[in-house]
C-alpha cells in the first residue's frame, strides 16, 4: 500500500502562481511513476503531468511552459510548481502514483485561481 497526502492548495489571482506538494509513504518503492490529475466542477477529471522513476515528464498542452512537475525520491516527496495561473486552472489537484503494487491517489487539494 501506498499513502499520498497532498498540501500546498489555496486562491491565488489570474498570473499568479502555486506550489503544492505530495508526501507519499508506505511502500514507496514499488512506485514507477507519479502524477498529478485536477477536477473542475462539473468536469471530469483530468491528467495535468506526470515524471517517471527515471525524471522524464510529459504535460497537458493547457500547462505546458507554465506548470514544472519535479520529485525528491530520497524526501518521497512529488511538487507541482504552478506559475502564470489561469482560471481556468481553478480545481481540485491530486496526486497519483503508480507501480507494481498497483494505483493510488491522494484525497486532493483545492486551487482556486480569482480576482
Amino acid at each position: 500500500q501506498v499513502q499520498l497526502v497532498e498540501s500546498g492548495g489555496g486562491s491565488v489571482q489570474p498570473g499568479g502562481s502555486l506550489r503544492l506538494s505530495c508526501a507519499a509513504s508506505g511502500n514507496i518503492f514499488s512506485i514507477n511513476v507519479m502524477a498529478w490529475h485536477r477536477q473542475a466542477p462539473g468536469k471530469a477529471r483530468e491528467w495535468v503531468g506526470h515524471i517517471s522513476n527515471a525524471g522524464s515528464t510529459a504535460y497537458r498542452d493547457s500547462v505546458k511552459g507554465r506548470f514544472t512537475i519535479s520529485r525528491d525520491n530520497a524526501k518521497n516527496t512529488l511538487t507541482l510548481q504552478m506559475n502564470s495561473l489561469k482560471p481556468e486552472d481553478t480545481a481540485v489537484y491530486y496526486c497519483y502514483a503508480v507501480g507494481i503494487g498497483g494505483s493510488y491517489w491522494g484525497q486532493g487539494t483545492q486551487v482556486t485561481v480569482s480576482s
